[in-house]
């Protein structure tokens, strides 16, 4: 049996050494001591900006505690990226340690927020000092300790000179009551509200915490939000299928297009048009010689991306046309489609820019089983990495230049994410208003990815969704979840490329039924021109148009008979009159027992814009039911009345209780859209 020893046993760790760095880690942590956890928004853990537009809220909520049983206070901290200075919001309590508080920002531009919070002290005194003084039991050492937050307030460094000061006075005032024994009078300064907010300003912070990332915001001018757009092809508004329209042909259509209620008008390529593989009437093959070919197909021995096709007409005239859009209310925004014909002079310039097949050839652009062949496509790495990227920012400025601020991008998810993150940033350097609207009806994470890089707006899946559960389903997705915070969707009705087949099988009362849906569920909407005229005619069995503009020049007479002018005008007006049209967020569903209609709400927080819309989904039969009227958003009971207007026919009713009766005939109108307000007392 072995003999006991009173020697540590050789395996003991020996006790921890303390080093510089060592204790330089663990003053840094002590001193952090506040729990600042769960804000939102942050976008992928501040890797992505939130947006905004100027002067629109943005509420921030932390979870923010501390051990033991101090009283604690946070706020939010917010500034432009570039600078040093910030701005600071008080959080409020919300509850379960939860804490919000709203900010904005008044200026396009990039900004940052973070948290902030610290143990506050003398909080937590008048808490302890009241429960005391109602106990009868505040002493003189709750008093002493009062004066002593006072004087550790005066080396704090925080609050303005005339804070400092009336620290100075206050703790003067506070020692002279000591020294006559005030009680009473001591513990009444330190409650009066003005020493409150002088503490608040100028006092000591414990333990003062930070959230260890500055979160990114992006904040944008209103159009990137809020807008409607009308896209046309410029050489089709001669009204002479024989003569190619031109600017001027366009600037007379200015009016008309200003009578329907437009901000944005968008051209498809303006560029010149390659003649190698150019495609003919309906995407034949084989066309004519005087066919125009497909604007896509950019480029010729005229030049490329940074030239305008001949027959559209000059520099000179394309100015002249931003000025006279800019006198109709409307903003010229044109495409971005980062493809060649083969005719474009980049081909010979840059070969190191394209692929190119074993045999010598260029290879064309291709989405099996569609081939594009009077199109080949750039790829950003290899050779083209970077003057490839240099090149296509100096085009985008080259057209911001000439009084361009918004691109709708062709096909951006075929290309570079990290170029899409980069070119962006640059353009925004020199025009921080500039809008790009992503065309990417792809998968949801790649739509998703395209608005977190940068994108302002962004094409959905709005134009395939019909029935009532999938728009209910998608629209709650897209305000309700985190994508609302970066994500801003664009309901475009139809598209050059996309003619869909609920607008090819309802007739005319299905584009009113799209047309109220787009206008009214999304911040931003568009329409490809005519579809105020009905047109729908389709190549067979394909969601595509048969004689579609792509490739030839059409004649339209704009006011036809059957147009829906009129439908279109009634939401542009409502839009640009009622504050609760003006944002995308703030949609509220709400129940109507028929699977035909679908019955939602917007309103501004103040209520006095509330609307509700009615929208039969059904164009080829009446369908009605009864619903609920949301009288619990205005804070009335079940059998209270609220007025209700209907601004679509100008019919004014009081409905008398929450469940009531509507009836929507397509052939009349599919729609109809109530102005409520409580009924006067």
């Amino acid at each position: 049996m072995a003999e006991a020893t009173d020697a540590p046993r050789a395996t003991k760790k020996k006790a921890g050494r303390r080093s510089a760095e060592s204790e330089a880690a663990l003053m840094a942590l002590a001193e952090n001591r506040l729990a600042i956890e769960g804000v939102t928004p942050e976008i992928d853990g501040g890797r992505f900006a939130v947006k905004r537009v100027e002067g629109e809220d943005l509420t921030v909520s932390t979870d923010v505690f501390s051990d033991g049983h101090d009283k604690i206070a946070c706020a939010v901290v917010y500034g432009p990226a570039t600078a040093d200075k910030w701005s600071e919001t008080p959080l409020a309590f919300v509850e379960n340690d939860r804490w919000a508080a709203t900010i904005r920002f008044d200026k396009a531009g990039p900004y940052r927020y973070s948290i902030i919070a610290w143990r506050d002290l003398y909080a937590t005194w008048r808490d302890e000092a009241k429960k005391k003084r109602d106990a009868g039991k505040l002493t003189d050492l709750e008093l002493t300790e009062a004066r002593e937050l006072v004087r550790a307030a005066q080396g704090s460094g925080r609050g303005s000179k005339a804070e400092q000061k009336g620290l100075v006075k206050l703790l003067e005032r506070l020692e002279k009551m000591a020294e006559r024994g005030d009680g009473t009078g001591q513990y009444s300064l330190m409650m009066q509200e003005e020493t409150i907010d002088l503490l608040k300003a100028a006092g000591h912070r414990t333990n003062l915490s930070r959230y260890p990332g500055n979160i990114p915001v992006w904040v944008d001018r209103p159009r990137a939000a809020f807008s409607a757009w009308y896209e046309l092809f410029p050489r089709s508004q001669s009204g002479d299928v024989n003569r190619h329209g031109t600017f001027d042909d366009v600037i007379k259509r200015l009016p008309d297009i200003q009578e329907m209620g437009f901000d944005v008008l968008y051209f498809p390529p303006i560029h010149p048009i390659g003649k190698t593989n150019r495609k003919g009437k309906n995407n034949t093959l084989t066309p004519a010689e005087d066919d125009p070919g497909s604007p896509y197909a950019i480029g010729s021995p005229e030049g490329g991306h940074d030239a305008i096709h001949s027959e559209l007409g000059t520099f000179e005239d394309f100015a002249r046309l931003i000025a006279a859009a800019k006198d109709h209310g409307l903003e010229i925004a044109i495409d971005f489609a980062i493809q060649c014909s083969p005719d474009h002079p980049w081909i010979k310039e840059h070969p190191e820019w394209f692929d190119w097949r074993p045999d010598g050839t260029i290879k064309f652009a291709e989405n099996p089983p569609k081939k594009y062949e009077d199109i080949v496509n750039v790829h950003f790495y290899r050779g083209a990495l970077p003057s490839l990227w240099y090149e296509l920012r100096d085009i985008f400025l080259f057209w911001v230049e000439k009084g361009v601020s918004i691109f709708r991008v062709d096909n951006p998810h075929t290309k570079a994410f990290p170029f899409w993150e980069w070119v962006i940033a640059e353009v925004r350097k020199v025009e921080p208003g500039a809008i790009f609207l992503a065309e990417a009806f792809t998968r949801p994470k790649v739509m998703k990815r395209l608005a977190k890089v940068g994108y302002n707006q962004s094409y959905s899946y709005f134009t395939w969704r019909n029935e009532k559960w999938e728009l209910a389903e998608y629209l709650t997705e897209l305000t309700q979840e985190e994508c609302g915070e970066y994500m801003r969707p664009n309901f475009f009705v139809n598209t050059p490329d996309i003619n869909p087949i609920y607008l090819q099988t309802s007739g005319r009362p299905g584009f009113r039924t799209r047309l109220a849906l787009a206008a009214t569920l999304g911040g931003n909407y568009g329409v490809y021109s005519g579809f105020e005229l009905c047109e729908f005619l389709p190549v067979p069995g394909k969601e595509e148009y048969l004689n579609s503009e792509k490739y030839e020049i059409r004649a339209f007479d704009w006011k036809a008979p059957g147009n829906i002018r009129d439908d279109i005008a009634f939401f542009n007006r409502l839009r640009n009159t009622e504050g609760a049209l003006q944002s995308f967020r703030n949609l509220a569903f709400y129940n109507f027992w028929n699977d035909q209609i679908l019955y939602y709400g917007k309103r501004t927080p103040d209520l006095s814009s509330f609307l509700l819309f009615m929208v039969n989904l059904d164009p080829h039969h009446a369908q009605g039911g009864h619903f609920e009227v949301p009288l619990w958003e205005f804070g009335l009971g079940d059998g209270d009345t609220v007025r209700a207007e209907n601004l679509a026919s100008g019919q004014a009713v009081a409905w008398h209780g929450k469940v009531q009766h509507w009836w929507l005939n397509p052939e009349d109108c599919p729609y109809a859209v109530f102005k409520i307000s409580p009924e006067p007392a």
